[in-house]
């Protein structure tokens, strides 16, 4: 097995992450599509990624000009068991600040559909579509990118602390109900997420310094730091944050190689 390349970036603040985001989607989409044919993105909630998908579909920018949208294929990390016009919906909020204002094509668009009132049975689906998509069978689809927010709690994704859907090896996706919430939550697991080709977390704010500090720098409890447990077999984790988040930290910037 491949070792895994850790980075970590700190920039001012939220913007900057945006910034900084939006020159690696366009890069990795690029080298994709001229390899692959095509770019599989597995989007995230949340208001950093919000202010990137803004600006990858910015008019004014040069972004949305660069990547061959016909050539990219959306995912979801994870989703709230709502419709999909909900406010809490995290494709309501991708749709909102990127989808409804770049030229993709809607087969494209693979979101999870989380309005089913089973969640088991809309984390089947998903699973099936993710199957049917890579041709992969019941083996890991292999994304090109993986965009993951954290919680302050040291949540990613609907991995959150204490709960055994952190464990999960066998299964693609799943539907835990989180405590914390009362609810299902639908997510991708921890298997898929670390065998995406680049893993990219995006952590603003200083709300989130302690989490960071814990997850990066502290000794590992993935059932308290749920985040931890994204280490990529073969590929790219990425931490993008701003100054506020990083403050916590003792390692400023820089890169490492590790055994997974």
């Amino acid at each position: 097995m491949a070792h895994a390349l850790t980075s970590l970036r700190i920039v001012a603040d939220g913007a900057e992450i945006a910034r900084a985001a939006a020159e690696e989607v366009v890069r990795l989409a690029g080298e994709a599509v001229n390899a692959r044919g095509r770019f599989t993105f597995v989007l995230s909630g949340g208001s950093t990624p919000r202010s990137l998908f803004q600006l990858l579909s910015a008019p004014h920018e040069s972004f949305r000009d660069r990547i061959t949208w016909s050539s990219v294929h959306v995912f979801w990390g994870d989703e709230r068991c709502v419709p999909p016009d909900h406010p809490d919906s995290n494709y309501r909020m991708a749709r909102e600040s990127l989808l409804d204002h770049v030229p993709i094509p809607t087969a494209n668009v693979h979101r999870i559909a989380a309005e089913n009132p089973d969640a088991a049975a809309a984390a089947a689906l998903y699973d099936n579509e993710l199957g049917a998509f890579f041709s992969s069978g019941s083996e890991l689809p292999r994304f090109d990118l993986v965009l993951l927010g954290l919680g302050p709690d040291g949540h990613t994704a609907s991995l959150f602390p204490g709960n055994a859907a952190v464990h999960e090896t066998q299964r693609r996706v799943i539907a835990p109900f989180v405590e914390k919430f009362g609810t299902h939550r639908i997510t991708l697991t921890a298997p898929v997420l670390k065998h995406a080709a680049v893993v990219i977390f995006l952590v603003s704010g200083a709300e989130k310094s302690a989490a960071l500090a814990a997850v990066v720098e502290g000794e590992r409890q993935v059932d308290l730091y749920p985040a931890q447990i994204i280490q990529p077999d073969d590929g790219e984790l990425v931490w993008l944050v701003d100054t506020a988040a990083a403050q916590g930290l003792t390692r400023r910037e820089g890169s490492t190689t590790s055994q997974p």
